[in-house]
Parts: C-alpha cells; structure tokens; sequence
C-alpha cells in the first residue's frame, strides 16, 4: 500500500531553537504511530480511508501538544489522495487525478489581431496547440454515515462521463459548443469544467474545488 502522511501544525516558535517543533518528533509521531494506525484501518479492518481520516485524527490531535494539529493529508496513490482541516470536522475532502488531452486557441474577438498576438503570443496560431491537462477533482463530505465522502469508482464514473469523454482529444474552440464564444484560457476551463460537474455529485458530498494544469507551471483552481 503506497502511503505519504503529511501533518499541519501550528503554535510559537521556539526562541531558543527558532523551531516551531522539532520535525523529528513529527516524523516519529507519524511513522510509529500513524502509518501502522491506517494499514489496520485498511487491511484488518476493511475499513475505508475516508472513514479511518476521522479516526486517524482523533488519535493524533493532542499527540503534538501544545502546538495544534490543522491539517492532516494522506496520499494513497499518485492519484487519490484525502485531506482534513481541523476547522471544517468532520469534513475529509478526497481528491481524485484525472488527465486528458486537448487542443485550443487562445483568441479574443474583442481585441485586434495584432492584441491578440500581442496578449497570447504562439497561443495565437491559428490552427492552435494541444496540452496534455491535469484536472484534480475535489470532493468534500461527512464519512461518518456510510464511511465514504463518495466511493472512489463512482466519482471516476461521473467524471470520465462528464468531463473526460466530452473533451479528451478535442479541439475546444472547435469541437465544444462551451468554447464557441469563450476563450479557453485555463481559467476559463477550470470554470466550466467545475459548473459542468458540480450538478452530478450526489448529496451529501459537495465539490469543493478543481484543478486544472496546463502545464507543469500553470494550474488553476476554481470553486465558488
């Protein structure tokens, strides 16, 4: 099982050491305490991740005392990852990785040629460019009912249904009626890749944010 804990803490800092804590201590916290924790969670008790964050939590939370537990994220894979805040309990978000393929221009009707290559340079061509995007789909919610924020196949299903199928291989500008009018800058692909999720995720999980890399310098995130 592929495991990567990280924990968020907060407090003073140390004016002897200029530390706020000493990251020994967290890694040992973690490593002795933590990982062995998560492995019965998943492989004793069957139990799943979603659920055994909420566990997980209430085991470490004043294991760094005085200073403050904020944040814990675990990544289960390259692709699936879950994340708890202390200020949304009992809330865990899971975040799922998805990548597609796509081509597009970047043109404004309401700028000059001349603007147009002047804002987005060889984004311009007239015959466009492709990206091979990152999108990162974030999904909040209580697991305490049936232990999952939502069941990671269903999420895949949704997404590949309304995301992955209508634009993989596409030509945005030309190909998808969202994109006709709209200039498929990555903001403005975050935007409506998210407004045309948001609707299919079931209650009581709520899609929290979406992430979009364009490249591996540029990504955005759009959530309202």
């Amino acid at each position: 099982m592929f495991l990567t804990l990280a924990a968020g803490l907060s407090g003073e800092v140390d004016p002897s050491t200029g530390m706020l804590i000493n990251i020994k201590l967290v890694d040992r916290v973690l490593r002795e305490t933590a990982i062995p924790l998560l492995q019965a969670i998943h492989f004793q008790y069957r139990a799943p991740v979603d659920l055994g964050m909420l566990d997980l939590w209430g085991y470490l939370h004043n294991r760094f005392a005085p200073h403050r537990l904020t944040r814990l994220h675990l990544a289960v894979s390259p692709y699936l990852s879950f994340a708890i805040q202390d200020k949304e309990l009992p809330v865990v978000q899971l975040c799922l990785r998805f990548e597609f393929s796509a081509a597009h221009r970047l043109h404004s009707a309401s700028l000059s040629a001349k603007e147009n290559v002047d804002v987005f340079g060889r984004c311009n061509n007239p015959n466009g460019h492709g990206h091979n995007y990152e999108l990162e789909v974030v999904v909040a919610g209580d697991p305490s009912n049936d232990g999952h924020v939502i069941p990671v196949g269903q999420l895949q299903e949704i997404v590949n249904r309304q995301i992955i199928e209508p634009f993989d291989h596409k030509h945005l500008n030309l190909d998808c009626a969202e994109f006709r009018e709209l200039n498929p800058t990555v903001e403005n692909i975050a935007g409506v890749l998210y407004r045309r999720l948001k609707p299919h995720i079931p209650s009581p999980a709520r899609l929290a944010c979406l992430r979009v890399w364009e490249t591996p310098k540029t990504m955005c995130e759009f959530s309202e």
